[in-house]
């Protein structure tokens, strides 16, 4: 996709989602454009993480104000159905693989495939703008 065709994906998931109101603390609708900003512009792996971001911050604003937990246990105790249970925990670690490099000197793939590996970024950012709307507006109809 180019940069205006993911402009309009991100529209579109908009506009297929969203059923009335939204609630969500300053620092949620902060992430969610800073996750949008980088996804429009092929930061790919900057808008998987800042998704990851923005999940956090809405559980926390609808769950865990104040309190210390990881977004395991977040996800975990969401009111949410399985299937977007199951999503997010997959985002989760595929985040969790980019944060926590364990051999940075094992970079074959990095260095032979660099089309292959952006093309797998952008991909899994899309999957993770999408979860991060899903969050949004369809977990917020779940709650009410």
């Amino acid at each position: 996709m180019n940069e205006q065709e993911r402009r309009q994906r991100i529209s579109q998931l908009d506009a297929e989602m969203l059923g009335g109101q939204v609630f969500l603390s300053a620092w949620c609708a902060f992430i969610v454009n800073e996750t949008d900003t980088a996804f429009v512009h092929g930061a790919f792996l900057a808008a998987i993480l800042t998704a990851v971001a923005g999940i956090e911050t809405c559980f926390r604003f609808e769950y865990r104000a104040g309190e210390r937990q990881g977004l395991n246990d977040l996800i975990n105790d969401a009111t949410v159905d399985e299937d977007l249970r199951q999503d997010l925990h997959t985002l989760r670690k595929y985040r969790n693989q980019w944060v926590h490099i364990n051999d940075p000197w094992n970079d074959d793939k990095l260095i032979q495939s660099p089309e292959e590996l952006r093309n797998e970024l952008e991909r899994t950012a899309l999957f993770a703008v999408t979860t991060l709307r899903r969050v949004m507006y369809v977990h917020q109809w779940i709650q009410r």
